[in-house]
């Protein structure tokens, strides 16, 4: 049986237990909230998110004790907001991640820093490159609850190793391949949130189908300029870990950064759009770093000012959309 903490207590975190779990591998759940903690050993369910899953406790170890729940394990699963890793992971010795694999389920980036979760992780605690995974693809934690189809890939710099994980999620609803591009799917996967945002203002400002069409095509457009200046190599970015997982962002209804920024849109203020949500959106974080990263590498990325300008800059969403529009083909 093989051992898996996961960290964090969302949505996310809530799927990809259910799917590690359902295979028969012991997950020690690390949760922030100890009351979220005794609901689940009592009626095995957790209380905020995906409500409906019942979790099998011979398979799952809730705790509130981190040093514990990485300490007999292999495989460390983050599925934490990126703006709260560093408090997340504060009570660890920095040499207790070393011999174990991490697979960051984290869409975003370290804020101030500017760098990747699996850059961070290997900066603060020593893991090596070949011991860092990215879950990446079209996933959502709804569908995963409600055992629709879905598809995930496993990024990494040794496919040996991500096919390892791959085996741990297969299971009848959920398909899973490696792909030895770890930096281009873990960039990929914060720009498509950024994109995301700009999708849910310009739904929030009454433009239509054929404006997000545009608009998401020609942000494909800016990912592959971005990842040829950061991160030069070949890449088949039509592929469900690149096009794919931007797409669904883009347009579901599960999607969190759609949806605050069809808020935005609509006239909120950020903090009255995140108050509102009461979940994180991963792409107000990220567009700040992506925006500071930029100002170095000088990428065309006019839908990523766009969406800077307007949440960082207090730019009316309205005014800055008429400027974006001159500026898609």
């Amino acid at each position: 049986m093989e051992k898996i903490a996961v960290i964090g207590g969302g949505s996310w975190a809530s799927a990809l237990v259910k799917i590690l779990s359902e295979n028969k591998s012991q997950v020690h759940w690390w949760m922030r909230n100890e009351n979220d903690v005794q609901h689940l050993i009592n009626y095995r369910h957790n209380p905020r998110y995906l409500s409906g899953v019942t979790y099998d406790l011979q398979y799952v170890k809730p705790s509130t004790d981190l040093q514990a729940v990485v300490a007999t394990v292999d495989w460390v699963v983050l599925a934490v907001p990126a703006a709260f890793v560093q408090e997340a992971l504060k009570t660890l010795p920095t040499d207790a991640l070393r011999n174990k694999v991490l697979v960051s389920a984290i869409k975003g980036m370290i804020p101030k820093e500017n760098i990747l979760i699996t850059d961070y992780l290997e900066k603060h605690y020593q893991v090596p490159k070949s011991h860092l995974l990215v879950v990446a693809g079209p996933c959502h934690a709804e569908e995963v609850a409600m055992e629709k189809q879905s598809y995930l890939t496993i990024g990494s710099h040794d496919l040996a190793t991500s096919e390892r994980f791959c085996e741990l999620l297969r299971n009848r609803y959920v398909k899973a391949n490696p792909l030895d591009d770890l930096d281009g799917v873990e960039y990929c996967a914060v720009i498509k949130n950024i994109i995301a945002l700009a999708c849910g203002i310009a739904r929030g400002l009454n433009y239509g189908d054929n404006f997000q069409a545009v608009l998401v095509s020609n942000a494909m457009l800016e990912i592959e300029r971005f990842l040829h200046a950061i991160m030069p190599m070949h890449r088949a970015l039509s592929g469900s870990a690149y096009l794919g997982d931007l797409l669904v962002t883009a347009y579901s209804q599960f999607s969190r950064n759609r949806t605050f920024g069809n808020m935005i849109g609509h006239g909120y203020t950020v903090k009255s759009a995140q108050i509102e949500m009461n979940m994180v959106a991963e792409g107000y974080y990220a567009v700040q770093s992506i925006y500071e990263l930029n100002k170095r590498l000088k990428v065309d990325m006019p839908i990523t000012t766009a969406v800077y300008l307007i949440l960082y800059e207090r730019i009316a969403p309205a005014v800055e959309f008429e400027i974006l529009k001159e500026k898609l083909k």
